[in-house]
C-alpha cells in the first residue's frame, strides 16, 4: 500500500533530503501543491502550520506533529477524524542547556561582565551560586526529570509537583498540585514545564506569585497560558529583585 506524504514544516528540505535517506518504496513526498493538501494521507506538520489546512483535508490518516505540544490541534471545533502523535523523549538536554544557560549567566551577572567589557573597564560584581538552592519544578515528565538531573549536578534541591504526586527519579519529592500553594514559599527557582490544559490555565495565579520569595526566579518553558501574565508584570513591578524568563507567551507573535 503506497502513501502520499505532506510536508508542513519550516524545513521541508531537510525533511526531504532524511526521508530519501530511508529508501521508503511505499512512501510518495508531495510537492507543494496544494492540490495534495487534500490527497496526503499523511502529513508532517508543525501544528500551527498544519490549524488553517485542516478544513481542506479529505485523505488524511495520521499527522505527526514535529512539536511536542499539539494543543492548537485540539480544539473543540477542530478535525479529529485521524491519529494524532507528537514527538517526545528528545527535548529534554536541549531545554535544559536552555534553562541552565539563562540560570547561570543571571546568577553569575554575566551581562553586566559583557558590558563591562565592551567599555573597556573592570569592576568585580557580587554573584550567587546554584547550590543549595531549591528548584521547583511543575511537571515531571521527560523535560522535567532532565532538569531535575542537571539541577543535582549543581547541588540544588528539587522538588516536582505532578497530577499524581508519585516519586520520580532525580526530584528529592514530588507532590501533587493541590499542594502547589504551600512550596512555592520555599523555592529559589519555580520552573514550569506543564502543557495547557483546563486544569493548568491560569495555574500560576496571583495569589502563587504572591507567595513567591523576593528574589525568586520564575521560569516557563511549557505552555504560555500557564502563567497570568498581567498578574505577573504586576508582580514584577512589585519585586523587581525577582526574574521572570519566559520562553512562552500567551498571545503568539
Amino acid at each position: 500500500m503506497s502513501h502520499l506524504l505532506l510536508l508542513l514544516t519550516k524545513n521541508n528540505n531537510t525533511y526531504r533530503q532524511l526521508l530519501a535517506q530511508k529508501n521508503l518504496p511505499s512512501l510518495q513526498i508531495a510537492s507543494d501543491d496544494p492540490q495534495f493538501i487534500t490527497q496526503a494521507d499523511i502529513w508532517l506538520a508543525e501544528p500551527g502550520l498544519a490549524k488553517p489546512l485542516l478544513p481542506l483535508s479529505q485523505s488524511l490518516q495520521w499527522m505527526q506533529s514535529t512539536f511536542a505540544g499539539v494543543d492548537l490541534l485540539l480544539a473543540p471545533k477542530q478535525k479529529h477524524d485521524y491519529q494524532l502523535t507528537n514527538i517526545r523523549g528528545i527535548f529534554g538536554p536541549m531545554m535544559s542547556e536552555y534553562v541552565f544557560g539563562q540560570l547561570l549567566s543571571h546568577i553569575r551577572q554575566l551581562p553586566r561582565y559583557r558590558a563591562q567589557q565592551t567599555a573597556g573597564v573592570w569592576q568585580a560584581l557580587p554573584h550567587a551560586t546554584l547550590v543549595g538552592k531549591h528548584l521547583l519544578i511543575l511537571g515531571t515528565g521527560s523535560i522535567g526529570q532532565h532538569l531535575a538531573s542537571t539541577a543535582k549536578h549543581f547541588g540544588m534541591r528539587v522538588s516536582g509537583v505532578s497530577r499524581s504526586g508519585q516519586p520520580t527519579p532525580a526530584f528529592d519529592a514530588v507532590y501533587q498540585v493541590s499542594e502547589l500553594a504551600h512550596l512555592v514559599a520555599s523555592a529559589d527557582i519555580m520552573i514550569s514545564v506543564l502543557p495547557s490544559t483546563k486544569d493548568t490555565r491560569g495555574l500560576i495565579s496571583a495569589s502563587l506569585l504572591a507567595s513567591l520569595r523576593p528574589d525568586a526566579i520564575i521560569v516557563n518553558i511549557g505552555r504560555g497560558d500557564v502563567i497570568d501574565e498581567t498578574a505577573l508584570y504586576q508582580q514584577l513591578l512589585l519585586q523587581p529583585q525577582q526574574l521572570a524568563i519566559l520562553d512562552v507567551f500567551q498571545r503568539r507573535c
